[in-house]
């Protein structure tokens, strides 16, 4: 079984013309557990990730995976599954012929791309052209193709978008049981609610900083929280709660107590003789936090001291710095003939430029056209254009 590997940025800074897309963001991911990459949409999460896997050039930083930047893995696809788009796909191709030019590519064994399709649950479609999948049966397409290698690293854009709530449950068991496995897990999204099912810790990215980093329980402040107790018999329990020498405050909802988890004041009324009829914790909603981090209201202590620093750096920084460090020249080069490669897409930048015609924007698009040049290898343009009558119907 294959092993995960740590995923560690470390002061990396991107900037496209005038347009900063990350500043400063250092971050761990460890194996073993379920990390989600959260951001309100132009945070710059795809741009990191693009960074991670050699897609796009870091002005300056580094981002690594087990200690080497992705260029140097001798077995790309064998080490690390990533899918940060789920339309890269050509429409006149079945979904098993997809996955059967990377696993010809990489030298895999061709029982890989029924084993895959079966393990996504496409095994009844795998005949059937891409062109007519939902987005659904897309998404589940991409994630097969980041499992084809058996990689122990797996990054994934968005792996839910598009999935209906059976899908959505599926693949939150599927990306839990792959990291029990000891794999290393990376997804990044903005649906929240399935966030706060699915990961055991969280990075959270805001204009292109790092706001939290640490375990999904411990984002919101332990002050925030209260149990809220109630019994049919309320004066029994608040003289049981002033025997104990516990402060509560009493609302229509029951008895509010600050200071104390619903196990510690469950025992009081126990030792009491109480009879409760609800005992629960109540705090500030996942939502409420999360708008409070990226929007700056409040800052979280782990990142604290680093936000300054930032914002220091950001204020000596020259105007005219150079805009762009020079990307790798294109996915890695296995040791046998055949190019290796572990992402399909080439991802999109979630950065709004200010509009046609703005300086800032010409730019960032030079800037971006650049970088998917260099991170483009020839085949690739000549497999877009040129298909067998086979696979997308006469050749153009």
């Amino acid at each position: 079984m294959p092993e995960g590997q740590v995923l560690e940025f470390s002061g990396v800074t991107k900037r496209f013309g005038a347009v900063t897309a990350v500043t400063d963001f250092s971050a761990r991911v460890e194996p073993g557990v379920v990390t989600g990459f959260l951001g309100p949409n132009g945070a710059g999460k795809t741009t990191s990730l693009r960074i991670l896997l050699g897609l796009v050039g870091a002005t300056s930083g580094t981002a690594t995976i087990d200690g080497a930047p992705y260029a140097s893995l001798k077995q790309p696809l064998r080490s690390v599954g990533a899918v940060l788009e789920a339309s890269s796909f050509h429409p006149g191709r079945t979904a098993a012929n997809h996955l059967k030019v990377y696993a010809q590519a990489t030298g895999l064994a061709a029982s890989r791309v029924d084993e895959t399709l079966g393990l996504v649950g496409l095994a009844d479609v795998g005949g059937r052209k891409v062109g007519g999948f939902s987005l659904g049966m897309r998404q589940r397409l991409g994630l097969a193709y980041a499992l084809l290698g058996d990689p122990g690293v797996l990054v994934l854009d968005e792996p839910a978008n598009g999935l209906d709530p059976e899908g959505i449950k599926w693949m939150r068991g599927l990306l839990r049981q792959l990291a029990r496995e000891g794999r290393t897990v990376f997804i990044s999204s903005h649906l929240l609610a399935e966030v706060q099912q699915t990961v055991d810790s969280v990075l959270i990215i805001s204009q292109g900083r790092l706001v939290y980093q640490g375990a999904l329980e411990d984002l919101a402040d332990p002050s925030g929280f209260a149990t809220v107790v109630d019994s049919p018999d309320r004066a029994a329990l608040s003289a049981a709660l002033k025997d104990a020498d516990v402060s509560f405050d009493l609302l229509r909802s029951g008895l509010t107590v600050r200071g104390l988890d619903p196990a510690a004041v469950g025992a009081i009324a126990a030792s009491a003789g109480v009879a409760l009829s609800s005992l629960q914790r109540r705090g500030p909603a996942l939502e409420e936090v999360f708008l409070d981090l990226v929007s700056g209201a409040r800052v979280h202590p782990t990142v604290a001291g680093d936000a300054g620093e930032a914002d220091e750096a950001d204020a000596a920084a020259p105007a005219d710095e150079e805009t762009d460090a020079e990307p790798p020249a294109g996915p890695p080069v296995d040791p046998s003939p055949n190019l290796t490669f572990a992402v399909a897409s080439t991802g999109v930048i979630d950065i709004i430029p200010f509009g046609a015609g703005d300086p800032a924007t010409d730019a960032y698009e030079d800037a971006l056209a650049r970088d998917e040049d260099a991170a483009s290898p020839d085949w690739a343009e000549d497999d877009v254009h040129e298909r067998t009558d086979d696979e997308g119907g006469e050749r153009r």
